[in-house]
């Protein structure tokens, strides 16, 4: 309830009452939040007066720069927010109450904070590989595109971090832009969250949701927010879902420059799946429930989707992946990724999944790790060769992961009733998923052991 006190507040008293606003945060125990707090002159003299040269990016609430603490000699992120008067307030008190409670390593950490005059900047940790914009678009041509591996890594810790934000925080707390520049990442592409000036505060009690003005970026928000204003978890689960088919295919949310069809990712996916999109999701929830253990979405998108199949003919999956990719990735963990995420940019809220049931099944994605030395792979993305190559592969029964034990891999013989090759390609992952939770409960038990026995 903090938030929304402050919120009002610094809409109804503006800027002279901000440092007093900050000065009495506090947590839900009552403790007064420390953030360090930075005068001007301290944050002008670490990025050499604002100089361009330190100039990183910019956002649609003000400038980032590059600057190093003196003192310290901390590599550090520092935003100046827009002087717009008290929306710009608002902003600024939410993302340093926000940062200030929340911790997580997925989530970026802000180290303090400027209130001097009218000058709001916001100091971060530097994170040095930018965001996951600047790896996905617009990339030159000296620039390397993101491999399967990293992708599906960057999918599951930001997964991870919408998932503590809620489940973890207490109120829930929806972070409202989820986009792919938000998303930042730092040594060995490890994301986190940035940018909370929006975030709310999710409902509580009986409340299934909180009405508030539609904010957010376009070909993000989720269609039921953006005609009601009503805004649910489940909101955030549709963005995750849009920049998770930007990390599948390359594109971007909203790209003008393309056909007028295929200007909207979203709309693109479905109607490169139109044809199937009761297939591709009976597919996914199928996954998740028996992955995760979930019946209900189930029968919900079965009396409501009606469509012919599509991946009958896997030659077509192609057409979704990023052509940067040059075929390097695994024809099944393709599949599964787009499943994911149908699921989760369902047009309806109640249809998609918990983000808690997406990071576990993101989770497994992630670990099955794709060798392109060890698999064939397409000469080109999509069609011709590849479709050929990527038609072999699934043939010769192969993943693209490295080739498990006789143990883990389940044999066709294995499957009963299963009706065609992409029924037995989704059953096969979800048999290595069991696997790997049961490998992992395995490992815990036998350390847990080890350690009472070292006790004793």
């Amino acid at each position: 309830m903090i938030c929304v006190g402050l919120c009002a507040g610094a809409r109804g008293r503006g800027n002279a009452t901000v440092k007093k606003e900050l000065s009495a945060l506090k947590d839900a125990n009552g403790n007064v939040i420390s953030a360090q707090t930075f005068t001007f002159r301290q944050l002008a003299a670490a990025t050499r007066n604002f100089r361009e040269e330190c100039f990183i990016g910019e956002g649609g609430f003000g400038r980032v720069y590059k600057g190093r603490l003196d003192g310290t000699g901390q590599i550090v992120a520092i935003k100046q927010l827009n002087r717009d008067g008290t929306q710009g307030n608002k902003e600024f008190l939410v993302e340093v109450l926000m940062l200030s409670l929340l911790h997580h390593q997925n989530l970026v950490n802000l180290v303090g904070y400027c209130a001097d005059g009218d000058q709001r900047l916001l100091v971060y940790e530097y994170m040095p590989l930018g965001s996951l914009e600047d790896h996905l678009h617009d990339l030159p041509p000296d620039k390397v595109p993101l491999d399967w591996n990293t992708r599906m890594k960057i999918a599951a810790g930001a997964a991870k971090g919408l998932e503590y934000l809620h489940d973890k925080a207490q109120p829930p707390v929806i972070y409202r832009d989820f986009k792919s520049s938000n998303i930042l990442l730092g040594e060995d592409f490890h994301p986190k969250l940035s940018d909370f000036g929006l975030a709310k505060l999710g409902p509580v009690g009986d409340k299934s949701h909180v009405s508030t003005r539609v904010m957010g970026t376009y070909g993000y928000c989720a269609p039921e927010y953006a005609m009601t204003g009503q805004l649910t978890v489940k909101s955030d689960v549709y963005s995750f879902g849009v920049v998770l088919l930007e990390l599948i295919t390359g594109r971007k949310a909203i790209d003008s420059t393309r056909p007028h069809v295929e200007q909207n990712l979203v709309s693109w996916h479905l109607i490169i799946l139109t044809s199937g999109i009761y297939t591709v999701l009976t597919s996914a929830i199928t996954f998740f429930k028996r992955f995760i253990g979930k019946v209900d979405v189930l029968i919900i998108v079965r009396t409501k989707c009606r469509a012919r199949p599509l991946f009958n003919d896997r030659r077509k999956l192609p057409k979704m992946a990023d052509p940067g990719l040059e075929g390097r990735y695994p024809m099944r963990g393709l599949y599964q990724a787009l499943a994911v995420a149908s699921m989760c940019i369902q047009s309806e809220a109640a249809s998609r999944p918990l983000i808690a049931d997406v990071v576990t099944a993101l989770s497994y994605l992630a670990s099955q790790k794709y060798d392109p030395n060890t698999t064939p792979s397409s000469k080109k993305a999509g069609g011709g060769e590849a479709g050929r190559a990527l038609s072999r592969n699934d043939e010769a029964g192969s993943s693209g992961h490295k080739s498990p034990s006789s143990k883990d891999s389940p044999r066709e013989q294995q499957l009963p009733g299963i009706l065609n090759d992409r029924e037995r390609m989704v059953a096969e992952a979800k048999m290595w998923g069991e696997n790997w939770r049961e490998k992992r409960r395995a490992a815990a038990t036998t350390s847990s052991n080890a350690q009472l026995a070292g006790v004793s």
